[in-house]
């Protein structure tokens, strides 16, 4: 299979993985080989510590992902399909609970399943041409992949007209309201997308991961977060990266992270 043909591209920037859904024809909808073939692909990031970071993105300058792939599902494809070890790489990414950090660059319209991928990610960049929606109800569903818990990240009433409604909104309105981080020309998504997860993975491992859970965790949970912050306190304030950091800045160097 050439890379053309694989429907997840793989590209390697350094210490940034990027995985490109490429099913342009669909749209990048998701089938369940699909969905696989993404958690196989946050499994082997996370095992693989050269990778500091991962950007999500799609083919093409229309859709990011339009999600579920309808026309599957309604073949009698199931996610029973799918290997039980793929299936926990693809809910680790939607649940926000890879341990290497993800970066979302959404090139066009981010719909149901699609946006719910990005929902997993910890940034987002948009083109400003690209639409974000949860339209499920339009189909007899709801967002199941964790579509609801768009909550913790935008405004309440505007989750609730979003999922209820099933209307999309601008990558304007997007930005507005903190579904994303950057909004840019379609042409500078990934690029941009490509620096944000290079500035993250250049920090110490230990530290941005502690970054990550507290600050979600606040979000959805403050008291768990304030248990959690002890425990990361003693892990890397006492880690040989903590040494290491303060080191490299006396010595004026690059530090370099062991992630421990």
């Amino acid at each position: 299979m050439t890379v053309d043909e694989a429907t997840l591209v793989r590209e390697r920037h350094g210490a940034v993985l990027v995985l490109r859904l490429n099913r342009p024809e669909v749209r990048n909808a998701l089938d369940f080989a699909l969905l696989g073939e993404i958690g196989g692909a946050v499994n082997e990031a996370e095992s693989d510590p050269g990778i500091r970071a991962v950007v999500l993105t799609g083919t093409g300058d229309q859709a990011f992902c339009s999600g579920m792939d309808l026309r599957a599902f309604a073949a009698g494809e199931t996610i029973e399909s799918v290997p039980a070890d793929l299936l926990g790489g693809y809910y680790r990414l939607l649940g926000g609970e890879t341990t290497v950090p993800l970066v979302g660059a959404a090139n066009g319209a981010a719909l149901a399943g699609g946006l719910e991928l990005l929902l997993g990610c910890d940034l987002i960049v948009a083109s400003s041409e690209a639409t974000f929606g949860l339209p499920e109800v339009r189909r007899g569903l709801f967002p199941g992949g964790g579509g609801t818990a768009i909550g913790a990240r935008i405004p309440l009433a505007v989750a609730l007209e979003m999922t209820m409604t099933g209307r999309s909104i601008t990558a304007t309105r997007a930005y507005e309201i903190g579904l994303v981080n950057i909004e840019v020309p379609p042409p500078e998504v990934l690029g941009t997308a490509i620096d944000l997860a290079t500035a993250i993975a250049a920090n110490a491992p230990l530290g941005v991961a502690a970054c990550r859970d507290l600050v979600r965790q606040n979000a959805t949970d403050a008291a768990k977060a304030k248990e959690r912050l002890q425990e990361w306190r003693d892990l890397v304030f006492r880690s040989e990266d903590a040494k290491e950091g303060a080191t490299a800045f006396v010595e004026r160097r690059d530090p370099q992270w062991r992630g421990r």
